[in-house]
């Protein structure tokens, strides 16, 4: 279930990135804060990324990720190594530790137990949010029309599907 989720997702997402420039993902947006649509599609990438890192040692640190300027400025990049990780998602289950220290004034990490499937959930969750980021940046510098459920919790959709009826 989950993984259709990701898929419907990741669709929605390279589908978007395929209709725009490679100027436009990497322009910088005003009503981002001078962000770019790369930079946070490289952060749900890295996100991703840093689980599967994870996962043989059964510990995730999303605070370790690269940084890796290529996959924000590289579009076509960026669609492959998102398909790469839908591809690598169905993972059996196990028991991880989460690692961060939520802290700027912290050298010693915070663990948290945690699961491979709730750290799962938690990036698909961080994704959607990212994506209502994508969305106001592509807004900006492009006409492209979105999909209704772009960037949208899909309890947000439910929710408003039953205020209609």
């Amino acid at each position: 279930m989950i993984l259709q989720a990701i898929k419907q997702v990741f669709v929605q997402l390279t589908g978007t990135l395929e209709q725009i420039s490679q100027e436009q993902y990497g322009r910088p947006c005003i009503t981002l804060s001078n962000a770019t649509i790369g930079q946070h599609v490289r952060h749900i990438i890295e996100l991703f990324q840093c689980l599967e890192q994870g996962y043989d040692s059964g510990i995730v640190n999303y605070e370790k990720r690269k940084r890796d300027n290529a996959i924000e400025t590289n579009k076509n990049l960026a669609i492959g190594l998102i398909n790469e990780i839908y591809n690598t998602l169905d993972r059996p289950n196990k028991g991880m530790t989460l690692e961060n220290c939520y802290d700027e004034l912290s050298a010693e990490p915070v663990t948290i137990t945690t699961n491979y499937h709730r750290e799962v959930a938690y990036n698909l969750e961080h994704t959607i949010h990212h994506m209502a980021l994508i969305r106001i940046g592509i807004n900006e510098v492009s006409s492209v029309l979105l999909p209704e459920t772009f960037g949208v919790a899909p309890s947000t959709t439910k929710y408003k599907q039953a205020c209609v009826q």
